[in-house]
């Protein structure tokens, strides 16, 4: 080979994303790309001449009963290595996470003179099936999805539809009141899809006048306004492949709404300043706090664009409509708080919980978290009692617990029936929210023959 084409060869191999490394006969490194030291740390000079051992795959190496590493490496067995999984350890340290694929080099006689592998760093989609994994397995549990906890019945249907959200490809709107963790569900979503292993590009709608929000999904080129001093790409291109969540989506102005109906009809994209169209392909998942489709009505939302978009509504209720999930979320909040904090808080009065449960929440599970971080901050004993709370304004009704002078007996009975609904037929939360024991509790529910484990979900 002559040193021209050498050369040209060391360019191309040093342009490659994926690392590469050259191996004698004897497992001894000739030489690696640009790439392998970017992934290992090591400079090449560091590694040439060093035997392959020291980056410690433990495809290569394993460790004996007696705690002596033995070479298991199949490349000079098998000849070849193909799309092995691996983890190499870093200069640093760090364990690593490649892909490996290797070959052996043959002379002339078919004598084999070394080898050569090439290592794909797939960390990041290791971290995105690690998350997919824990999702599954809160889902499956039914109690808590990521920053959304709760077993009442509306929150046991949410948790359905974004597993049947997930599975598709449509567009999705996603509504709920501020504070009720609409982008946490937009996320859940995005990866528990089948486009998790692309971009989850996220814009705030609500955040940027009219010009800028146009910059920032489409892109611009350069020169296309003052300050435009070089080409940029959008949201939309930014997100091919992958979801893009449009939150606040009914805060887009009406000549904005033109634009993203084009590029959901047409599936292009043209930056501003430029009428090159480019093609994409993102799924969008929109949330809003507005009624869109009384905006339709008063002429504030496109009609064509809202039907485009709301081919799977999402629901997402507001805590004074899941009261029953509360001694849930302040349970696991509570355990982020103290674990952040090394406060040794252990639970909340009832008192205080009846408090908590009287408050109508406008701000909901946001709100929320704000009390308990709140109280953390003014109690120095086990306990969170009511004086511990800041000032809650505005509730919904006051709590008044369940006894026979409350009501006659069809307001207790459907009060009964809506507190075990909220509470996913869980009869010790209904217990507990109602202010009556569990036998109590199971008493009316024989006088008003009532079967949480027939009516209501579990």
């Amino acid at each position: 080979m002559s040193s021209n084409l050498q050369d040209y060869w060391k360019t191309v191999v040093d342009t490659m994303m994926e690392g590469v490394v050259v191996v004698d006969q004897e497992g001894s490194i000739l030489s690696v790309n640009k790439a392998l030291e970017r992934i290992t740390g090591y400079t090449a000079r560091e590694l040439k001449g060093r035997e392959c051992a020291i980056l410690d795959c433990n495809t290569c190496f394993s460790v004996d009963e007696q705690g002596k590493r033995k070479k298991k490496c199949a490349l000079f067995r098998t000849g070849s290595v193909v799309r092995r999984r691996c983890q190499l350890r870093r200069k640093d340290g760090r364990p690593l996470d490649l892909l490996k694929n290797a070959t052996v080099l043959r002379d002339s006689n078919g004598t084999i003179v070394g080898g050569v592998e090439t290592l794909t760093d797939i960390t990041d989609l290791v971290a995105k099936e690690r998350t997919i994994n824990e999702l599954k397995c809160l889902l499956s549990s039914g109690e808590e999805f990521e920053g959304i906890i709760g077993r009442s019945s509306r929150m046991l249907d949410v948790y359905a539809l974004i597993r049947n959200a997930a599975a598709s490809d449509a567009p999705i709107i996603i509504y709920g009141e501020s504070g009720t963790g609409k982008e946490i569900v937009a996320n859940a979503i995005h990866m528990l899809g089948r486009r998790n292993k692309g971009p989850f590009i996220k814009v705030s709608c609500a955040a940027l006048n009219e010009s800028l929000l146009e910059s920032e999904l489409f892109g611009h080129v350069k020169g296309a306004f003052t300050g435009a001093d070089k080409d940029r790409r959008g949201r939309f291109e930014a997100s091919h492949l992958g979801d893009l969540f449009l939150d606040e989506i009914g805060d887009i102005p009406l000549s904005t709404q033109i634009k993203l109906l084009r590029v959901l009809q047409e599936k292009e994209v043209e930056r501003v300043g430029d009428q090159t169209p480019i093609t994409i392909d993102t799924r969008i998942i929109a949330a809003t706090h507005r009624d869109l489709e009384q905006m339709c009505r008063e002429r504030r939302f496109r009609e064509d664009l809202y039907y485009r978009l709301n081919v799977i509504p999402i629901h997402l209720p507001a805590l004074r409509d899941r009261k029953g999930d509360i001694p849930l979320l302040v349970d696991h909040f509570m355990k982020a708080i103290r674990l952040r904090t090394e406060k040794h808080i252990n639970g909340v009065t009832e008192e205080a919980l009846e408090r908590l449960a009287a408050h109508r929440w406008p701000g909901n599970v946001r709100e929320l978290v704000n009390v308990l971080e709140y109280a953390f901050v003014v109690c120095h004993d086990e306990l969170i009692a009511p004086h511990h709370l800041p000032p809650l304004t505005g509730p919904e009704k006051p709590f008044v617990p369940l006894k026979k002078e409350n009501g006659s007996d069809e307001e207790q009975r459907e009060r009964i029936i809506k507190v075990l609904e909220e509470a996913g037929g869980n009869r010790q939360k209904a217990a507990q929210t109602l202010g009556i024991s569990r036998v109590t509790l199971w008493k009316l529910l024989k006088r008003f023959n009532l079967k949480p484990e027939l009516h209501f979900k579990t």
